[in-house]
């Protein structure tokens, strides 16, 4: 399960993986410009996400990390509700990966700096949806668990490469013809 936490909208997308290969779910938002209290919104968040958890028991869930921008205050309640979708899955024993905004977009479309909309439509591609939705927080979610499931048991902090060339020379184990 991926989630893109917001207390505006809060996006996630599910995929089941099955052969090594993945196949999608759902994906959905969470609307939370009506309320107005920030307390309810953090209990919608987490309502919401337990939900999901009951629903369709993910064996991980993978969350796209605040990033800080020019507002401080934004970057707070954002943290806010990444926090509490994190104690829903904590409160399952469900593992959480992070990823960076870059990264998800990275995995997606192999740019660090994509737009919104060039990471649904390559989602849409590569899950083979008819349709995208009005926002796109929900397919934000639904990167998340895309590039959780193209990052699963490669997590390497701190490794990078001069090109491509470089990492096909170090992973020579990891590349198929």
């Amino acid at each position: 399960m991926g989630i893109d936490p917001g207390t505006t909208i809060m996006g996630f997308g599910l995929i089941r993986v099955a052969d090594r290969k993945m196949h999608f779910l759902q994906m959905n938002e969470l609307l939370l410009k009506k309320y107005k209290d920030p307390y309810t919104k953090l209990k919608l968040i987490f309502e919401r996400t337990i939900e999901l958890i009951d629903t369709y028991h993910p064996d991980e869930i993978a969350i796209e990390a605040p990033f800080y921008g020019k507002n401080v205050q934004s970057m707070l309640k954002l943290g806010r509700a990444q926090g509490v979708a994190m104690a829903a899955g904590l409160s399952r024993q469900i593992p959480i990966t992070e990823y960076l905004p870059k990264k998800i977009k990275m995995s997606i479309t192999g740019n660090g700096n994509a737009s919104k909309e060039q990471v649904a439509k390559m989602l849409q591609g590569v899950l083979g949806l008819k349709s995208l939705p009005k926002n796109l927080d929900s397919t934000d979610g639904l990167a998340a668990a895309v590039c959780h499931f193209y990052n699963a048991g490669r997590v390497e902090m701190g490794k990078s490469y001069s090109g491509w060339a470089a990492f096909v020379k170090q992973n020579d184990g990891r590349v198929e013809e």
